[in-house]
């Protein structure tokens, strides 16, 4: 680090009177510079990048839902709100979200607990360890339409591989494809398959990052398997799962290929049992419709509603891994009363002239100490 010269030299006995203050030079304002803004310099190409392709599509997304956008016609009139006003009023609109929820729960919730499960199966002393963990990430490198096609035909009503094996144990057939419920957990099934072994990894390089002088100490304890994964292992990797939570929100409100591609018309059904919303915004912007307005309109409420929903799952989550034992507070009266306290205890000592001690005072009291012979005397 370069110490830089005071401006202003100690004063020369025998000099006339203060010198005047010495300018800086280029290079030492080129420094300062350098020290202020490289941080920024540095750091710019990310917000460059993220203002080109998330605040200007988002920004012009906003703009298009305040006006009357055709897709043959181009932009239109002004119109403020109706597009979100006649969004809002549509029935389909909020069928779509509680299917998009539906989906979600079904899809999520399994797949972070199966996702744990399989990264702490992979964590063990395995053979052919590498081989195994690439295994699980075979899912996710096939391209989703494909999964979407094979799936759907695996779940068809008349002769799909499920429904048969469903008649071997005496199970009637399921109408995957008429019953809501059923048709969720068809798309959930496809959402699993595809993410699950994905979050197994991340969850598998957060587990190896813990301790291992922990799982000794725990093995010397007696603790089993069990015990480790739910009182450390766990704990240690609250923040990942935390992350992946999050991730897994945002990825589940935004599911599209495995809808699109669970029946032929691709449109959620005949009755839209299993249409999300992300479709539906497809069909507004480019079915029937073909009213960019008002798909502009569905896009920005999903983007506020995942923000809300981001948020509100952050908080859960942050509250849940910083809980523990409550330590006692100091509100702030407390601590600026104790600074007052301090500071008029070190006045008199400040105050005190040259060349003579502090003032006379009574003796700082400390509390009474117990030498280590009268410890062990009283054991």
């Amino acid at each position: 680090m370069a110490v830089l010269s005071p401006t202003q030299p100690t004063h020369r006995r025998g000099a006339a009177g203060p010198r005047p203050p010495r300018r800086v030079g280029f290079s030492q304002r080129l420094g300062r510079w350098d020290v202020k803004v490289s941080p920024y310099l540095y750091i710019s190409p990310f917000f460059l990048l993220f203002a080109l392709t998330g605040l200007f599509p988002l920004g012009y997304t906003a703009f298009v839902s305040l006006h009357e956008w055709n897709l043959l016609g181009g932009q239109g009139d002004f119109t403020g709100f109706e597009n979100y006003s006649a969004v809002l009023a549509q029935p389909l609109f909020w069928k779509s979200l509680v299917n998009t929820f539906s989906i979600f729960v079904f899809s999520s919730i399994p797949q972070v607990i199966l996702a744990i499960t399989i990264a702490a199966l992979l964590d063990q002393n395995l053979r052919a360890a590498t081989f195994w963990r690439m295994g699980v990430l075979i899912p996710y490198v096939v391209a989703p339409v494909a999964v979407s096609m094979i799936f759907g035909r695996l779940f068809a009503d008349d002769y799909g591989l499920i429904n048969e094996l469903l008649g071997l144990v005496g199970i009637d057939p399921i109408g995957w494809h008429t019953d809501r419920v059923a048709s969720h957990v068809a798309i959930a099934s496809m959402v699993n398959f595809r993410w699950t072994g994905y979050n197994a990894l991340i969850f598998l390089a957060a587990m190896q990052a813990v301790p291992r002088e922990l799982y000794e100490a725990a093995v010397i304890d007696g603790a089993g398997r069990a015990r480790q994964f739910f009182s450390i292992t766990v704990p240690q990797i609250r923040a990942t799962i935390i992350f992946v939570v999050i991730t897994s929100t945002i990825g589940g409100l935004q599911i599209f290929d495995e809808v699109r591609m669970y029946d032929p018309k691709g449109l959620g059904g005949p009755d839209q049992d299993w249409m999300t919303t992300v479709v539906y915004l497809y069909d507004v912007a480019w079915g029937n419709q073909k009213n960019l307005g008002r798909a502009s309109a569905v896009a920005l409420l999903l983007f506020l509603l995942i923000v809300l929903i981001g948020m509100i799952n952050f908080l859960i989550t942050q509250r849940i891994a910083t809980s523990g034992p409550k330590q006692a507070k100091v509100s702030r009266r407390q601590t600026r009363r104790l600074l007052a306290e301090a500071r008029a205890a070190q006045a008199p000592a400040s105050a005190a002239p040259e060349g003579r001690g502090p003032a006379a005072g009574p003796p700082p009291t400390f509390p009474p100490t117990t030498s280590t012979t009268d410890r062990e005397d009283r054991r």
